[in-house]
């Protein structure tokens, strides 16, 4: 098993990676679209400094994937920027060896060398698997974002 930083060679199952994740998560959000979705520039945060994009990869075979972004915090919140985690994916059947555990870690090293403390990430509240999944990794879930549809 090796974590490795992306690369532009990576791109074409990257892009279905996103896809089986886009697939993964309809079941939790009636208001995505139909049809392929682009949540992410992935180009872009293999190209800018201010993003870590890793794989997981076995005998040559990309199984999972993960990002860290730094972005501006808000003016009223205690630290000036933050570590954004997204695109986190793994295989189904790779899932349950701790490879998210494996990206999680990679990616902190990468955040910490930046010198950030704070990361943050978004789950889909109904997505009981991923929210323990990021429990085992120290996450603790402060805000809830609900909706309602006006008929």
């Amino acid at each position: 098993m090796n974590t490795r930083r992306a690369s532009l060679n990576d791109l074409p199952v990257l892009a279905e990676f996103l896809q089986l994740l886009v697939n993964a998560e309809r079941p939790f959000d009636v208001t995505l679209q139909e049809g392929d979705l682009i949540y992410y520039d992935l180009k872009e945060l293999i190209e800018r400094d201010d993003s870590e994009l890793l794989v997981l990869e076995v005998d040559g075979k990309l199984i999972g994937c993960g990002y860290a972004q730094i972005r501006p915090a808000k003016s009223y919140l205690r630290y000036a920027a933050y570590a954004h985690l997204g695109f986190m994916f793994v295989l189904p059947e790779y899932r349950g060896q701790g490879l998210n555990q494996q990206l999680i870690e990679g990616l902190k090293a990468w955040i910490k060398s930046k010198g950030v403390k704070e990361v943050r990430l978004e789950v889909y509240t109904e997505n009981n698997a991923a929210v323990r999944a990021y429990e085992k990794a120290g996450f603790k879930q402060i805000l809830t974002e609900m909706r309602y549809e006006l008929e």
